[in-house]
């Protein structure tokens, strides 16, 4: 496993990929429906991406939001996509299934890591609903996937920074745990310092005016909260380059 330290970008779209890539990010992991956690992205959307742009592309494998218990059919779709995203020539997949009882689903984990190799696998934020951290790593481990994304089973890497730490720990060189949740260049320093990670993942995106012209906003096309039609959230580069040299600033000390 590498040990040079590099950034990670989650990103929904393939402006944000190019984005990622523009501000020196080593990897994107793509998905859509950022505001459910993501969801895995339509097979045109990383057909398009891999051939916008020269960094890795993992690809999130979650059929829908909520909890991360699937049903058959469910397992079903996720196998499917595993095989298609492979054929287009992605880097990984990003999994995470659980049983009732908030341990990992090993025996379909595995079913789903066996399908994706060789390529690798990042195991992601269902590790942070799950019961027992401790149990769950040591069960990835035996799993062997390359990389574990969390914040720490908190809202944010700030405030799960001591269960980080103490999983970069035990995980050695044995699997790659990768801070996730809240990270930007300004606290960045303090994660670096305080969980002694090598990767770190982060969306550094921005709010981006729509070019319509023409608007009628009494009508919406989300439900409840009503996300604005008129605007994005889109990668901006400086926010990732701003990031990777803090990176590059920490390494050279």
């Amino acid at each position: 496993m590498s040990n040079s330290p590099l950034i990670e970008v989650c990103i929904d779209s393939v402006a944000s990929a190019i984005a990622a890539e523009q501000g020196g990010a080593a990897r994107v992991e793509l998905c859509q429906n950022l505001f459910e956690g993501g969801t895995t992205p339509s097979m045109g959307t990383v057909y398009h991406a891999l051939q916008r742009v020269g960094i890795k592309v993992n690809v999130i494998i979650r059929p829908r939001g909520g909890d991360f218990l699937y049903s058959d059919d469910e397992f079903a779709v996720m196998q499917h996509d595993i095989v298609g995203f492979k054929e287009m020539g992605i880097n990984g997949v990003v999994i995470g299934l659980l049983n009732a009882d908030g341990t990992i689903d090993i025996e379909r984990s595995r079913q789903l890591i066996d399908l994706a190799r060789p390529l690798e696998v990042t195991y992601h934020r269902a590790f942070d609903v799950t019961a027992d951290p401790f149990r769950s790593l040591d069960d990835l481990i035996g799993l062997g996937v390359e990389r574990l994304l969390t914040s720490g089973q908190e809202p944010s890497v700030l405030e799960g920074v001591e269960l980080i730490a103490e999983l970069v720990s035990r995980a050695d060189d044995d699997l790659i745990v990768m801070p996730g949740a809240g990270i930007n260049a300004k606290n960045l320093p303090r994660i670096i310092r305080e969980t002694g990670a090598k990767e770190y993942h982060l969306t550094g995106s921005a709010m981006v005016k729509s070019k319509m012209e023409f608007r009628n906003e009494r009508c919406f096309m989300g439900k409840a909260l009503y996300p604005p039609e008129f605007s994005l959230k889109i990668t901006d580069a400086d926010k990732i380059q701003n990031c990777v040299h803090v990176l590059i600033g920490k390494e050279q000390r």
